[in-house]
């Protein structure tokens, strides 16, 4: 009967630990994207996560608007100023600040994954809602008012680095195994806005909510599908052209 039972129990664990993996091969996404330090504009760059760098769909449909090509910095798995999945926006700017100082439109997104991860990897700040918690844990608004506070931080260094324009694309909502994580979706929303409006720099929030339908984002339920990377470029667009 024991040996029973600690088969059972290394089973659950066995179980566990590729569940995990499964929830960190969808974040990182084997790592990223290398950067591309060299493009038509150097002066503009895209710093940010996977809903850039996953598929690279985004960048790609606003660089054929453009019909010009941008620096790209953005890497799967990305928080804002930590983490060790991947490399933080944080340091995504401060990388393409060493490879040429001479930036003038930052085009980023961020901090979708300093509630995501968490909420993926057993919930302890209690993001997700459920029919016994309908409501955002105070534990989960104290980490949102966390990412606010990094965002302001992050966007103020780059205003301090001389660039000129920020254009911040935002989340949409999340369909399916995480629509529980609507709440969590509008609250950092609102936390983004708010970064945006507060901050030193000339920043541009992007709101994509209610853009992205839940059959333009992937089966992984986070990712967009091309279809929804084309809604998300064609958002941000009318603000970068006028920048071109």
């Amino acid at each position: 009967m024991n040996l029973l039972i600690t088969i059972n129990s290394r089973s659950r664990q066995l179980l566990k630990m590729a569940a995990l993996a499964v929830v960190l091969t969808s974040l990182v996404a084997c790592g990223g994207s290398p950067y591309v330090d060299n493009a038509d504009r150097n002066e503009i760059i895209t710093i940010g996560d996977s809903i850039f760098d996953l598929s690279g769909d985004v960048q790609m449909f606003l660089e054929q608007d453009a019909g010009q090509t941008f620096r790209n910095y953005t890497q799967s798995g990305a928080k804002l100023d930590s983490g060790l999945l991947a490399t933080n926006v944080t340091q995504q700017f401060l990388d393409a600040q060493a490879a040429d100082s001479n930036i003038a439109t930052v085009v980023m997104n961020g901090g979708g994954n300093d509630l995501l991860i968490p909420a993926m990897l057993g919930d302890p700040y209690g993001c997700r809602t459920h029919w016994w918690r309908r409501n955002l844990s105070r534990s989960c608004k104290n980490l949102a008012d966390n990412v606010y506070v990094k965002a302001v931080s992050l966007l103020n260094q780059i205003d301090a680095a001389g660039v000129q324009d920020i254009i911040y694309m935002g989340y949409y909502e999340v369909p399916r195994s995480n629509e529980n994580l609507g709440k969590a979706v509008i609250l950092g929303v609102e936390k983004m806005t708010s970064a945006c409006a507060n901050t030193v720099a000339n920043c541009t929030y992007v709101n994509v909510l209610g853009m992205v339908p839940p059959e333009h984002v992937l089966a992984d339920d986070i990712h967009p599908t091309i279809e929804g990377s084309r809604t998300l470029a064609t958002q941000v667009w009318p603000h970068l052209q006028p920048l071109l």
